[in-house]
């Protein structure tokens, strides 16, 4: 019979070792070869998938997921590791973080660089929310293996955060949805804006066009009423003789070259 596989499965059961116990237990025992009892950190070259395939092939982890990765190199054993993926990259920011020993702080048991993956080709990349710690041995110590432990998980969001990025959805959403109903009053209301004035414009010269009393089309010159002939338009009906009086003969030549206004439809 093969041998089986050991699987910690135990009702309750959370792994959250600190940095001093995944360097000093976890890791110097994997590099120098040490047999532990409980296989629950898997080997994988992790760059070899995209971070999100990672958390099913932990063997365990609900947030967190480790793993022993084998350091390759861009130009041998000397030269920088080489982290790209298939679709991204992990760049490291900030600079290598010491972890020291609680029972003695003179005493350093490692180092920690933190990373971020991006997807896309270095230079440019669209950062994600994928965080990588990696823990190593210190470069003094000669190990027989070139290998670290990463510890993958996803950056938290905080409740501001994710309340900001609603507020901001709902308040694109209500800016779209009013743009697009005022952008429809509009059209409808100057159609008919347009259509009514149209249509006042059209009562107006109809109004016009006819003659008072009978409704009729009149012609180009409407005469006031009591007035059938262009004739009784031509001198004005004075009760006396003008030649008479003194004033009006002082007036006489205007009124020779008097023309009557006549009132156009």
């Amino acid at each position: 019979m093969g041998e089986s596989k050991c699987e910690v499965k135990l009702p309750g059961f959370r792994f959250h070792p600190t940095e001093e116990e995944l360097l000093n237990f976890y890791l110097k025992s994997m590099v120098f070869g040490k047999k532990m009892r409980g296989d629950v950190i898997g080997f994988l070259n992790i760059y070899n998938y995209d971070p999100r395939e990672l958390p099913k092939m932990a063997k365990i982890g609900e947030r967190e997921w480790y793993f022993f990765v084998p350091r390759d190199r861009k130009h041998g054993s000397g030269g920088r590791p080489n982290r790209t993926t298939e679709n991204g990259f992990w760049k490291a920011t900030g600079s290598d973080r010491q972890i020291l020993s609680m029972s003695d702080p003179k005493k350093m048991l490692g180092l920690r660089k933190t990373l971020v993956f991006y997807e896309g080709r270095a230079p440019r990349g669209r950062k994600t929310d994928w965080i990588m710690n990696e823990y190593r041995l210190p470069d003094k110590c000669s190990a027989p293996k070139d290998i670290v432990l990463c510890k993958i998980y996803m950056k938290a969001t905080s409740l501001k955060v994710l309340e900001q990025r609603a507020a901001m959805e709902e308040g694109v959403k209500a800016c779209t949805d009013s743009a697009s109903f005022c952008s429809l009053q509009f059209e409808e209301g100057s159609i008919d804006h347009i259509n009514t004035e149209f249509k006042t414009e059209k009562q107006e010269m109809l109004m016009l066009a006819e003659e008072p009393s009978t409704g009729k089309p009149c012609s180009s010159l409407v005469l006031p009423n009591g007035l059938q002939n262009l004739a009784d338009l031509q001198v004005p009906k004075l009760p006396m003789d003008w030649t008479q009086d003194s004033f009006w003969t002082q007036l006489s030549p205007w009124l020779d070259n008097f023309t009557p206004f006549l009132p156009m439809c």
